[in-house]
């Protein structure tokens, strides 16, 4: 039988049986009420339904929720099965209305779906929640398909709990390549000239072309299926959150939510039903205490896709 054989430049983070020995000691069990101090830095393997009754209110400063989508998929051995547009619709209420109380009254809400699930989603967040915005990402990933356009975008729905919340431009401008380099009096108008071109600060709109989702050769990627990159989450955390404030993820797969709050001075409070994905998120938050890097992001500015490796 041939033998797997891993791509040189393969950074894939994998796991060892010492840390998953180690890690495994490491994971929080919710079973009666609990304070946030003890839930604070803490990755939650159970159930999101077994946890919300011993969650404590009002403590969340921004919520982001990447759920399985109405697909049929297998996570992990984790079998999601699709519904209809009400059913899921009605799964989707099953846990958002819990969620609502652990939210400040000044948090913001973040929810990820893909285009069967915005209008579902859109329903969720104008009945429960103050609606912003909905952001489209490109997924610039996989091959595409011959009886379809190649489904290459992700929707996030932007929100609110109530009509008074944090929103903070300034940490999320986006530095891009001079198209038109107008010049006033001869000097440049709104951009600046470096070593390697032309290019001005600028903030983002709700559309973003400039997302790379992880693969082999990125060292934050993980065998996780669906994984979300730092650099979206970065976005999200710096616009919509504080230092020291709580950052919460109910399906948090492989933890880049709560790496990437620690690599940005926030608290982090996560739930991930599979045991095996919550373990990379350890391993992950453990590489984070010494290596704050995020792909595409540098010195307080998100960089354009591919104008820096």
């Amino acid at each position: 039988m041939p033998q797997n054989i891993t791509a040189k430049n393969n950074r894939t983070i994998t796991l060892n049986k010492e840390e998953i020995n180690i890690f495994r000691n490491e994971l929080l069990n919710v079973n009666k009420k609990i304070n946030v101090s003890q839930l604070i830095n803490r990755v939650i393997n159970q159930d999101l339904n077994q946890v919300f009754e011993y969650l404590p209110e009002s403590f969340v400063d921004l919520l982001f929720i990447d759920p399985p989508y109405n697909l049929s998929k297998n996570f992990n051995g984790n079998k999601f099965q699709k519904m209809s547009d009400e059913g899921y619709f009605k799964w989707v209420e099953s846990w958002i209305i819990p969620l609502k109380k652990i939210l400040k009254p000044t948090a913001s809400i973040y929810i990820c779906g893909d285009w069967r699930t915005s209008s579902t989603l859109q329903r969720i967040c104008d009945t429960h929640f103050n609606l912003l915005n909905r952001i489209t990402f490109e997924r610039e990933k996989g091959r595409g398909s011959l009886k379809s356009w190649k489904n290459n975008s992700e929707d996030i729905w932007f929100c609110s709990q109530s009509k008074k919340y944090y929103f903070n431009p300034n940490a999320v401008k986006l530095k891009k390549r001079v198209i038109a380099p107008y010049t006033e009096n001869g000097k440049p108008k709104d951009w600046n000239i470096e070593t390697d071109g032309k290019f001005r600060l600028t903030y983002p709109s709700n559309i973003w072309g400039d997302i790379t989702m992880p693969f082999w050769s990125m060292p934050e990627n993980t065998p996780h299926i669906t994984q979300k990159p730092e650099k979206l989450l970065a976005r999200i955390i710096l616009a919509s959150s504080k230092e020291g404030e709580i950052v919460f993820d109910p399906f948090s797969g492989v933890g880049t939510t709560g790496v990437v709050a620690k690599k940005l001075n926030r608290k982090f409070v996560m739930v991930e039903l599979d045991e095996e994905y919550c373990l990379y998120a350890l391993k992950r938050l453990n590489i984070a205490e010494n290596n704050k890097n995020i792909q595409g992001y540098e010195d307080g500015i998100f960089l354009d896709r591919n104008s820096k490796i």
